[in-house]
């Protein structure tokens, strides 16, 4: 088993800047990939970013890129995902994934992970 702790979620305003943290701890010699979905009220969890545990791959959606960043420390088994130019619509609660099944590449869908966190909130007023 694996438990995935979020952190760093608050309030901010637009145009401000926020870093979430997911800390991994558990049967984590099997990461192959960690990633970040958020889900605002009303709406389906979607996909933010994530990245390959064993190579230098990331991918991000569309509608982050250019505003977050996800890396990884291997050795703290974290990700972290540094969110700039934050807007109204990224107010959601953060979730943190874990993907223990072998893959050599970035994966983006909600079945693609096996570990979930239990989220953390993002609000961004504007």
């Amino acid at each position: 088993q694996v438990q995935l702790v979020e952190s760093g979620g608050g309030l901010v305003q637009a145009g401000d800047s926020l870093r979430l943290s997911c800390a991994a701890s558990g049967r984590t010699f099997s990461t192959y990939n960690m990633g970040w979905f958020r889900q605002a009220p009303g709406k389906e969890r979607e996909f933010v970013a994530a990245i390959h545990w064993r190579s230098p791959y990331t991918d991000y959606g569309e509608l982050v890129k250019g505003r977050f960043t996800i890396s990884r420390d291997n050795a703290k088994n974290t990700v972290d995902l540094q969110m700039n130019s934050l807007k109204g619509e990224d107010t959601a609660v953060y979730y943190c994934a874990l993907r223990s099944r072998y893959t050599s590449a970035v994966r983006t869908r909600l079945d693609d992970f096996d570990y979930w966190g239990q989220g953390t909130q993002v609000t961004v007023s504007s």
